[in-house]
């Protein structure tokens, strides 16, 4: 008969499945994504705020984005690199630690959702309504939006672990590479018919607030464009909207690549890789999308470098 520990405070991780001449290259893989990750972040949240030029409504909102990718990633990645180089059996995580690891991995992503979500708006006003711009897109907008992507997420999420957390345990193994609220209410042998249905319920919002934002927004813009023969209004578009669209396109096809997975079974370590990377690969390329296709982004650097040769 299985010996069965119930409510352990002691959970051991799955991890990534590697084998011994693959563990240091997963290693040095996910060890280098996380250190461009960290300085490609920080220096974009850096220039903003150094740079006064870029103090306006879309780098201001953009912002969020890279804050949630460090705070994303470092609660993850760093537990992620020291379970590849341990065994199996000793990839050990307190209960706690998990529901925490388990929060910040649904607040990644459900984050980068209403964070482009407030962008799109930002978007609509700078293209469809540009004589009222600034009187819409003020400071104090920016502020309520901000709290609006953050605060939706952190109420959510909330609820979806809160549902997870009240359930007694019977198991003890995570199989995952990280701990998220699925895996975790799998652990129980109680019913989790509510947990089931939240959990869809809070995929099906998401995405279908995520989706219908994006495309109502850029219907709209590509109306006004397609109406408009001013061609410097259609260049600003096309350039900003670009750079928004494909920065979505990027993180919705990652984190739709896990759901799908998660449906097969079979595919459960194709599921953990594709997991990781949703963390990694957004995070990696949101910063070189705004650089690339930012003049000013891209100007930032140059103009604080010849300001220090002037004064020296």
């Amino acid at each position: 008969m299985e010996n069965i520990t119930y409510n352990s405070l002691t959970l051991q991780l799955q991890g990534l499945k590697v084998t011994e001449f693959s563990v240091y290259p997963a290693f040095a893989f996910i060890l280098l994504s996380y250190i461009v990750i960290i300085l490609f972040n920080v220096g974009i949240v850096v220039l903003v705020v150094l740079d006064k030029n870029l103090h306006t409504p879309m780098y201001l909102l953009f912002c969020n984005l890279p804050i949630n990718d460090i705070l994303g990633n470092s609660i993850m990645l760093p537990r992620l690199l020291s379970d590849i180089l341990r065994p199996p059996s000793e990839r050990l995580i307190s209960y706690y630690e998990c529901v925490v690891q388990a929060f910040t991995a649904h607040m990644f992503g459900t984050t980068c959702h209403t964070i482009l979500i407030i962008m799109a708006f930002d978007r609509y006003v700078a293209i469809c309504n540009p004589l009222r711009y600034n009187s819409i897109m003020s400071n104090r907008m920016v502020i309520k939006l901000t709290v609006w992507a953050w605060g939706v997420s952190f109420v959510m999420v909330g609820i979806l672990l809160g549902l997870t957390i009240r359930l007694n345990r019977c198991r003890t193994l995570i199989a995952n590479p990280f701990c998220d609220n699925a895996t975790l209410f799998k652990l129980s042998c109680e019913n989790v018919f509510i947990n089931n249905v939240y959990g869809l319920t809070f995929t099906v919002v998401l995405f279908s607030a995520s989706i219908g934002s994006v495309v109502l927004t850029y219907t709209k813009i590509t109306v006004i464009c397609l109406t408009s023969n001013n061609k410097s209004l259609n260049s600003k578009a096309l350039k900003t909207c670009s750079t928004h669209l494909s920065v979505y396109l990027v993180m919705f096809l990652s984190g739709t690549v896990v759901i799908i997975l998660h449906r097969f079974p079979q595919f459960s370590d194709y599921r953990k890789l594709c997991s990781v990377l949703f963390h990694i690969v957004p995070s990696s390329l949101n910063p070189i999308i705004y650089g690339v296709q930012s003049k000013e982004i891209r100007q930032s650097p140059l103009k604080w470098f010849k300001s220090k040769k002037v004064l020296s």
